[in-house]
């Protein structure tokens, strides 16, 4: 049988959700953000082959932390902004890959969503989720493996 509601007891019952749901937002990213957030050591000789190697540091501490071997960093103005490893194993979610983590960290960092002009280092080829990220970020291109290969501009389902 339906019973009406009022008005007092739905903006009650609404309006008290996020104070007792508040206690859980921040659970899933607590570590991921702090660990994260902290300063980037920026290399001695800022170049390719150095963003690169970082990436490949990323990659190794993904695998050391039990999850896969993957790692990015995002590079814009000659400085590292943003660098990560996988977290899909760690963090039980299937789109935390170290590019799309990297890309995460970066618009959190200079707090805009958009990237013009950073370039986007990586231990492999991006996927096709990392990319239409990179591409919607405003990412400039991506460049990939150890021989620091030039994937190009990002592009949609390209």
């Amino acid at each position: 049988m339906y019973r009406p509601i009022s008005r007092r007891s739905l903006i009650t019952s609404v309006g008290s959700a996020p104070v007792l749901l508040a206690p859980y937002a921040s659970i899933a990213y607590a570590a991921d953000t702090s660990e994260r957030r902290s300063p980037i050591k920026q290399p001695a000789s800022p170049n390719p082959a150095a963003f690169i190697e970082r990436a490949f540091e990323m990659k190794e501490q993904g695998l050391e932390a039990g999850d896969r071997g993957y790692g990015a960093v995002v590079v814009q103005g000659g400085k590292i902004i943003s660098q990560s490893a996988s977290r899909v194993t760690r963090d039980y979610d299937a789109t935390a890959h170290a590019e799309l983590t990297a890309i995460r960290d970066a618009c959190r960092r200079l707090k805009s969503s958009r990237l013009q002009g950073a370039v986007l280092y990586s231990s492999s080829p991006p996927c096709p989720m990392c990319e239409a990220a990179a591409y919607w970020a405003g990412v400039t291109k991506f460049v990939y493996g150890k021989n620091a290969r030039d994937g190009g501009a990002p592009k949609l389902c390209g």
